[in-house]
Order: C-alpha cells, then structure tokens, then sequence
C-alpha cells in the first residue's frame, strides 16, 4: 500500500512539483491550501506524513504544527516544515515546535523524495 501524504501549500505551482516528485516515487499525495483546511484533513484522515507550509492563509503553519503536536491522535505524525524563508531560524524554530524536519524552497526534487524516504523508514 502506498504511503500517504498530506500537502499544505498554497501555491499551486509548488503543489504541481510536489505532485509529480511524489507520485513518480509512488506516494499517495493529497492537498490543501489552507492551515485551516490542512489541520481538519491532517485530524480526521489517517497520513503517514505532513508537509507543511509555513506562510498559509487562514492559520499557520506554526498553528497547525502545534495543534497537532497538542493532540494525542497526531503528536507523533511525521510533520516537514517546507518554507521559503530563512533556513537556519525555521530549522530552530522548527525544531522547538516539535517538526521532524524543515526544508526549504526551492528543492531538489531528488533530495526531497529521499528526505522523505527517509523520514518515513526510520
């Protein structure tokens, strides 16, 4: 069965990328590009991984992340923080909300399959 993950992302170009870079790793890949929308899917559908966003509309990034480290159901769901901004301050920070790991954008595309092959195995 191919593992699931849940994207959060609000540009479509960045979700096209994704898309593509998963599926051909034989990824199950679902979408949302909203913190709102994100948290509900990420609560009520079984993943395997998270990747989230950081600047969403409606809530956050950071928001959704500790929402779901606050419930029992997901506070140990694999969650990659994928931003644009700085990477050295996500990383601390990502690291201080309990993500399991922050990449930044632009990626490989390689790079990123195997980061999250990799995530998944451990």
């Amino acid at each position: 069965m191919a593992q699931r993950v849940l994207v959060v992302e609000d540009s479509p170009v960045i979700q096209r990328l994704i898309d593509m870079t998963l599926k051909s790793g034989g990824f199950e890949v679902e979408f949302s590009d909203s913190g709102t929308e994100g948290l509900e899917m990420a609560m009520t559908c079984s993943h395997d991984v998270v990747i989230l966003d950081i600047g969403l509309p409606g809530i956050d990034g950071w928001q959704v992340l500790e929402a779901l480290r606050a419930n029992e159901a997901t506070a140990t769901l694999p969650v990659i923080v994928l931003t644009a901004h700085g990477r050295s301050r996500v990383q601390d920070e990502a690291d201080s909300k309990g993500a399991n790991m922050a990449l930044s954008k632009p990626f490989n595309p390689v790079d990123f399959r195997e980061a999250i092959t990799s995530l998944l195995a451990a």
